[in-house]
């Protein structure tokens, strides 16, 4: 990995055959501008708006602070955030989600705690929390139970919309559950937490069924080509077999034991599964069998509802 270039190079004579880049600063002293900064930073390959939200958190600014920026452009950044700057933008280069840089990531209204030991929630699963939602209006203190839960994203997001519910998450990593427990007790939000390999021990843990089952399964496909663009994220949590539905296939045959009468299971998978997700969820026997798109209009989810009595 090459070495980031030191912020604190004071001109081009200085700089020349150091191979640190050059440039002239922006004001009198002799520390970068916030300008400088960030076109030091694209210069090098960051993407612009990751280098604001970067340099933002290097001041210890909030990451809508954008228009601060602008505002402050001819600042002079001072060392100690220069360097913290330069070790950030250097693992985002590489690779490094921005999340786990920041430590953190907002999802339905939620500021989550995120590292590597959990995937970083998306804004597309946010079209799952919705569809929950909606299919939970009409229930009064519904259980619903989180398959897989990671940072816990889905089922506090549920349990922050719906106080009234019983909200259950499971997930097979120790390490993820105390990423999700950790963010439930910073939130406030009474979530009951069990590591369980998907629906393992569930009869025991909720006897009379639940109102909703949902989940955000591993549905990558092994060899898949935007695997190494995820290679920072945990792998287990992205790949699920030869066609990406091996964990979907497990939920979809075990979860109607679980589900009360009228009980949906909604499930989120990739792109181009939905129809194959479906016809799961058809012949499993699931009634009124959908998807909803994402917000880039993809089919990203899909589910039906469990009636006993066909």
């Amino acid at each position: 990995m090459a070495d980031w270039p030191d912020f604190r190079a004071k001109s081009a004579s200085s700089a020349r055959g150091t191979g640190a880049i050059s440039y002239e600063n922006d004001s009198n002293s002799s520390n970068p501008t916030l300008a400088q900064a960030l076109r030091d930073a694209a210069a090098r390959g960051l993407d612009r708006l990751d280098a604001q939200i970067l340099l933002l958190h290097a001041l210890g600014r909030p990451a809508h602070e954008r228009a601060w920026l602008l505002a402050h452009d001819t600042d002079p950044l001072s060392e100690g955030a220069a360097a913290t700057f330069a070790a950030l933008s250097q693992r985002r280069v590489a690779g490094e989600p921005v999340a786990y840089l920041l430590g953190e990531k907002e999802f339905h209204g939620l500021t989550l705690a995120v590292d590597p030991r959990v995937l970083v929630p998306r804004p597309d699963t946010e079209t799952l929390v919705d569809w929950a939602l909606d299919c939970l209006k009409d229930v009064a203190a519904p259980a619903v139970l989180d398959l897989g839960t990671g940072s816990g994203a889905i089922a506090l997001a549920l349990q922050q919309a719906r106080p009234d519910a019983q909200v259950h998450a499971v997930d097979a990593s120790p390490d993820a559950l105390a990423v999700a427990r950790g963010n439930a007790e910073r939130l406030g939000l009474a979530v009951r937490f069990r590591q369980a390999d998907w629906l393992e021990g569930t009869a025991a843990a909720q006897p009379g069924g639940y109102a909703l089952i949902v989940s955000n399964p591993p549905y990558i496909a092994e060899g898949d080509a935007h695997l190494p663009a995820l290679r920072h994220e945990p792998t287990g949590a992205l790949v699920s077999g030869a066609d990406g539905l091996d964990d979907i296939r497990r939920i979809v045959a075990q979860a109607p034991a679980h589900l009360v009468e009228g009980g949906w299971l909604l499930l989120e998978h990739g792109h181009d599964q939905a129809p194959a997700v479906r016809a799961l969820l058809t012949a499993r026997g699931l009634a009124d069998v959908q998807s909803r798109d994402d917000l880039a209009g993809i089919a990203r989810c899909s589910g039906g509802v469990w009636r006993a009595v066909k």
